[in-house]
């Protein structure tokens, strides 16, 4: 599951007429009314994509394992979360909904000529399908807590939890469970989704040729991104964590803004 080779995938990854669609699953960001439990019944129902650890899928095998926390611990996935990872880091602004005072970004996605503020239920052309969003699902109590998908927080935050990471990851990992995440785990599959000269740990991407994929970070690091427009990388060997959050979809994630950023910092460090 934490490699995303479990056959599984998103539906906003499938053409419009995909099995995850047509089932009603929820990728995580919409206002689907769904429960946790209701949507895995509903992605039990379609066939895998592949024969597990045969191919590399980014999935919602993040969301299983959010089901698998709260079955085997007894407690919601929002609970488990702040109690293993937000309180012990001081991680005060982070969770799955936010309080009715707090102050949150107005969300835009990418359009043809411009950013355009997004409405509340709002869709966003993705490859041959579309990603759904639903910004207000951030105040809603009762929405289900995506494992993948439905944490928010701010910058400070984020940057605190990479670097627990990137010193070891004392209070919320031991050091071979630390280790193991951040070190790559799929063999000689494609990362598709991730791009040249980059594999997969147990939750990242994992930058094993940087030349091939024309990235100035160094061998080692691992990184990722999120479709409501943030990214981060950490550098171990240049003692480095970066997270930059931004309110625009897309161009937040991938392209020239996070990549003109590392070009930046690493041109700064001369």
């Amino acid at each position: 599951m934490l490699t995303h080779t479990a056959d599984l995938g998103y539906g906003f990854a499938q053409p419009g007429g995909g099995t995850y669609i047509a089932a009603g699953i929820s990728d995580g960001l919409d206002d689907s009314g769904l429960t946790l439990r209701q949507n895995l019944e509903r992605l039990a129902t379609v066939p895998l994509l592949f024969v597990p650890g045969s191919a590399w899928s980014y999935s919602l095998a993040i969301d299983v394992l959010g089901a698998v926390l709260e079955a085997a611990l007894g407690a919601p996935l929002a609970a488990i979360v702040a109690a293993s990872v937000t309180t012990p880091l001081g991680m005060a602004h982070s969770g799955f909904c936010a309080a009715p005072s707090q102050a949150l970004v107005v969300p835009y996605a990418d359009g043809k000529n411009a950013a355009v503020q997004m409405t509340p239920a709002f869709v966003l052309p993705f490859g041959a399908s579309a990603i759904r969003y639903a910004p207000g699902w951030v105040w809603q109590a009762d929405a289900f807590a995506s494992g993948g998908t439905g944490l928010l927080g701010n910058a400070g935050d984020y940057l605190r939890f990479l670097e627990t990471l990137r010193l070891g990851g004392a209070p919320v990992l031991g050091a071979a469970a630390n280790a193991a995440f951040v070190t790559h785990a799929v063999g000689d599959l494609t990362v598709g989704a991730a791009g040249a000269g980059l594999g997969w740990g147990l939750g990242v991407s994992i930058v094993r040729d940087p030349a091939a994929g024309g990235s100035p970070v160094g061998p080692g690091s691992w990184q990722w991104g999120g479709v409501y427009g943030h990214s981060y990388w950490v550098d171990p060997a240049a003692e480095l964590s970066v997270v930059t959050l931004t309110n625009t979809a897309g161009a937040g994630m991938a392209g020239a803004f996070p990549d003109g950023v590392k070009r930046a910092v690493y041109a700064g460090l001369g």
